[in-house]
């Protein structure tokens, strides 16, 4: 996962890892026609690792897209805030997203600080739909990408309610958390190896999101 440094200025990192078993495609923000954020905001070090949904259903998975940006749009323009809150997104069908810089702090609208958390957002309303299988298997690559770049241990995945009075994220979806079973697909894909979260950019990005638009 590329830091978006000609947006935020911020200096580049070198990875030490060794090559990547498990390689995920992740849509970079042109893809997704993410508007550039508004400020630098606060830096942090990445120390726990948290789940969200959007608390919305998103229905058609060919709206997930769009529906990122509405909450771009929410979130800049209501709340102030420099950017979407979150640092990857997931849709239904498992396709990850590039969302916030990731050294960048997340924001929320709850009570705690989410300094130091890698945010992963899942999109829909779990408390009255099912969490997919290809929507879990893909917050667990991302986990996974985040856990083994930045040395996380799991027992620092938690939902967002274990942090605040929130249903978020849902209870179908914090089931999973609760259960074990989020934390074994991340055990899983770290037996393999180190994993990759490869950046899809540009026409190939815009090609990647016409498709999920027009549900092919």
């Amino acid at each position: 996962m590329t830091p978006t440094t000609t947006e935020l200025a911020l200096e580049p990192v070198e990875s030490t890892l060794p090559p990547a078993a498990v390689v995920a495609d992740m849509i970079c923000r042109d893809g997704w026609r993410a508007q550039s954020p508004t400020g630098s905001g606060v830096e942090h070090t990445i120390t726990k690792m948290t789940i969200h949904h959007t608390g919305t259903a998103l229905g058609d998975n060919r709206n997930a897209p769009s529906r990122l940006l509405q909450h771009q749009r929410l979130h800049q323009n209501d709340r102030g805030w420099i950017d979407i809150a979150y640092h990857v997104g997931v849709d239904r069908n498992g396709n990850i997203y590039e969302l916030r810089d990731w050294r960048v702090k997340g924001d929320t609208a709850t009570e705690y600080n989410p300094e130091g958390h890698f945010l992963v957002l899942c999109e829909g309303n779990f408390d009255e739909e099912a969490v997919t299988p290809e929507q879990l298997e893909g917050a667990a690559k991302a986990f996974a990408w985040a856990a083994s770049t930045f040395n996380v241990s799991l027992d620092e995945l938690k939902g967002h309610r274990d942090f605040a009075a929130t249903a978020c994220p849902g209870a179908d979806l914090y089931s999973k958390v609760k259960s074990g079973e989020l934390k074994g697909l991340v055990t899983d894909l770290l037996a393999r190896g180190p994993v990759e979260l490869r950046e899809i950019c540009g026409p190939e990005a815009a090609e990647r999101v016409a498709a999920i638009e027009a549900g092919t």
